[in-house]
């Protein structure tokens, strides 16, 4: 078994704490975004899927022992979004023309696990400023279970290119040595 260098709890710890902010932004201003996997994306592009993992199930917990608990229902998305996060940064899909597909690949898993616990759950109600949008489509007439995807993919794509777009710019503008010390470690 690898050991965890402290390098690589500093950096999980930093992503956690960006999961935990975007998401207490997104709580407080009712944004139909989730701003929860900023962090979860940014260290799956730096130090892989496992990691990546760690760390959004990590700002989950957190945030749902602390200020919203359907964050911790919700766990499993992010361990979604952390493992093909991970995996899509390693085999390339998320630079240049391919990225909106390697963005497409996690909201897709993203969506259905989340809108499966959402719909199934808490019957499409959470604490997301998109709850809004599943009541607007349930009231015209749409199935609350569809009417969940529909939104929890719509959002879950534009929540995932936000945290892409966010994170790329900086992984591509990291310092040289320490890029040298994640390879080295």
């Amino acid at each position: 078994m690898q050991k965890i260098k402290p390098f690589h709890v500093t950096v999980v710890g930093l992503g956690v704490a960006l999961n935990i902010v975007g998401a207490f932004i997104a709580l407080n201003l009712r944004l139909p975004i989730l701003l929860d996997s900023i962090g979860t994306i940014m260290v799956a592009s730096i130090l892989g899927p496992y990691y990546g993992v760690l760390t959004g199930v990590g700002g989950s917990l957190i945030s749902g022992m602390t200020f919203d608990i359907y964050s911790l229902y919700f766990s499993p998305v992010q361990i979604f979004v952390g493992f093909l996060g991970g995996v899509l940064f390693q085999r390339g899909w998320m630079k240049k023309f391919r990225m909106p597909i390697g963005v497409l690949v996690i909201s897709i898993f993203s969506s259905l696990v989340g809108a499966g616990i959402a719909a199934f759950v808490f019957d499409g109600v959470t604490s997301s400023g998109s709850s809004y949008i599943v009541a607007f489509l349930s009231n015209i007439g749409v199935n609350k279970v569809i009417s969940v995807f529909i939104v929890q993919f719509s959002t879950d794509y534009v929540d995932k290119f936000v945290a892409v777009a966010l994170v790329l710019p900086m992984t591509m503008g990291m310092p040289q040595n320490i890029k040298e010390k994640l390879i080295r470690s």
